[in-house]
């Protein structure tokens, strides 16, 4: 009798349960254009998913960073410290709780992935993912790389936990590999140690290769060494490309000849990221990045952030990983330049592309100025997308706190270069601090182009800098390199310097340097012809005033110190 009473009593609770009610929280319609489906998952595989979670005050550290970054603000340059930001971040008890509890209740543990714990780690197989999520998790395979991903067209959360869950990754992100390195065209007879330009010869010899001497007499960059060691850079590092110091010091001695060439750089390590010094190892990209960084930015402190191959933050890649480390870090290096990217803006959904910004806006609250290269494929974003016909092709990353870095060509005589990818984003709107800029630059286009891009969206690039015919060492040889990938570095040494007079004044660093940028137009060399083909058209036009070829222009460095009150 009591065991049928137990059974009684049993069944009429489970009856009584509700079932839990699932939301679809992303989609996608179809797959992507240059994926394809090409197995489905036994259900065994391991799935390491990353969940980020809603913040308590995401609007308030928005605003606390919006107030420190307006040069007409009290709180101009009071950037936030690591327990600040955490307190804005972290999500709230009620949040962490109810995650917490939905993951415990199907048999799955967490981890924090993030300072502030508002990314959260879980490793399941795909067998528990579908039944958690809803979801069909699949093998895509990339077809022109051949790199394959586990990914889901779907995936569904508790209704109750859509206000407390932001994103669920790797799911509907179908990212192929990051845009590639800038080529390098080996030209041992071009410019030899000799024939390096002089103040006297710069504007002829630059006009065919730009070298560090060519961008101290065209931006009127100081050759004194900086002297405040609290200044630092941070060089990102990505897909094992390594930077060599063998080909740095050779770079120093042909370029450099008032530089000690034994001036190194140290090394930062992302999930297990090394940085080889055999020679064949070089990397292009990495050894450009370093050069125009330690080979500029005379007595600014350098260090390589390289990024190991084990990534844990999936379809990100390690875009997210180096942020959260930095973030961590009681001391990041105040500006960060990173090279790489996906090939478009819709590489990541809407939802993890947000997500991201929100962990960039930590990262900058803490006074660091993120500058990434553009892309080199004009209106189209990088070479080779298709889009002839069709809308133009916004640029990743597109958030608002990182700045943006355009190239220009033809040495002391800029015109923006027609690689430099610049248009409007689809994902994020256009920004107070650049409204009147990029207004005017639609307006004084009228109906060109109507269609195909977005006019509300956030414009860019925010600068620019030379970005084409730049001599680097690479493997013992010499050579030439064009991209925005030469760009981003050199803007960047141009931020560490100031960074390093302002400190030395006791000022605070530049820090989120977009309100700054729009707010002193005057500060940067005004490129006002050339245009960034794509898209089976033209592409856009440099204007005087920003436009979406070269942004407010290249580094002006008295004119940018002075706008810093350095002067």
């Amino acid at each position: 009798m009591l065991a049928v009473a137990y059974l009684v009593t049993l069944a009429l609770t489970l009856a009584s349960a509700k079932p839990i009610s699932m939301a679809l929280h992303e989609r996608r319609d179809a797959v992507p254009a240059g994926f394809a489906l090409t197995k489905v998952v036994t259900g065994s595989e391991t799935l390491n998913l990353r969940l980020n979670l809603v913040q308590n005050n995401l609007a308030g550290l928005e605003a606390a960073l919006n107030a420190a970054a307006d040069p007409a603000s009290e709180s101009y340059g009071q950037w936030l410290s690591s327990e600040e930001v955490a307190a804005f971040a972290r999500p709230s008890e009620e949040t962490a709780t109810a995650v917490a509890q939905w993951l415990s209740d199907n048999g799955v543990s967490s981890t924090s992935a993030s300072p502030a714990g508002d990314w959260i780690s879980i490793s399941v197989s795909a067998e528990k993912a579908n039944a958690l999520l809803s979801a069909d998790f699949s093998v895509f395979t990339h077809i022109e790389s051949g790199q394959e991903s586990i990914r889901t067209m779907e995936y569904s959360i508790p209704a109750s936990l859509q206000s407390h869950i932001k994103v669920v990754t790797p799911t509907v992100s179908f990212n192929g590999p990051r845009r590639a390195a800038p080529k390098f065209i080996k030209s041992e007879s071009k410019v030899q140690a000799a024939e390096v330009p002089t103040r006297a010869t710069v504007a002829a010899s630059c006009s065919s290769t730009i070298t560090p001497t060519c961008l101290q007499n065209m931006y009127s960059i100081p050759l004194t060494p900086a002297t405040n060691k609290n200044s630092v850079i941070g060089v990102a590092g990505f897909d094992d490309q390594f930077a060599n110091q063998a080909d740095l010091t050779q770079f120093l001695k042909a370029q450099r000849t008032d530089v000690s060439s034994a001036t190194n750089f140290s090394l930062t390590s992302v999930d297990g990221g090394t940085n080889s010094q055999t020679r064949s190892q070089a990397g292009v990209e990495a050894d450009l990045d370093i050069q125009y960084t330690v080979g500029l930015a005379t007595g600014v402190p350098v260090t390589f952030v390289s990024v190991g191959e084990t990534t844990k933050d999936g379809a990100d890649e390690g875009f997210l990983d180096i942020i959260t480390a930095l973030i961590a870090e009681s001391a990041p290096p105040q500006v960060l330049t990173t090279s790489y990217g996906f090939n478009t803006e819709a590489s990541l959904s809407k939802a993890l592309t947000f997500a991201m910004c929100d962990s960039y806006m930590q990262l900058t609250a803490r006074g660091v100025s993120i500058l990434f290269a553009s892309g080199d494929g004009g209106v189209a974003a990088t070479p080779g997308e298709s889009c002839s016909g069709k809308a133009f092709l916004p640029t990743f990353p597109t958030c608002p706190f990182v700045t943006l870095v355009g190239a220009t060509t033809g040495g002391a005589t800029e015109t923006g270069a027609a690689l430099s990818a610049g248009g409007f984003s689809n994902y994020f709107p256009q920004q107070t601090w650049q409204a009147s800029a990029v207004s005017s630059y639609i307006t004084s286009i009228g109906t060109q182009y109507k269609g195909l891009y977005n006019t509300t969206g956030r414009g860019y690039p925010d600068v620019s800098a030379s970005g084409e015919n730049v001599w680097i060492v690479q493997g013992g040889s010499t050579g030439l390199v064009d991209g925005t990938s030469c760009s981003s570095p050199i803007f960047a040494s141009v931020i560490g310097l100031l960074n390093s007079e302002l400190l030395n004044a006791g000022k605070p660093v530049l820090g989120y340097l977009n309100p700054w940028l729009y707010a002193n137009p005057q500060a940067f060399n005004d490129i006002k012809s050339g245009t960034n083909p794509g898209c089976g058209t033209q592409g856009f036009s440099a204007k005087a005033g920003w436009d979406p070829v070269t942004g407010l222009g290249s580094p002006n460095y008295p004119a940018m110190r002075t706008a810093a009150g350095l002067s």
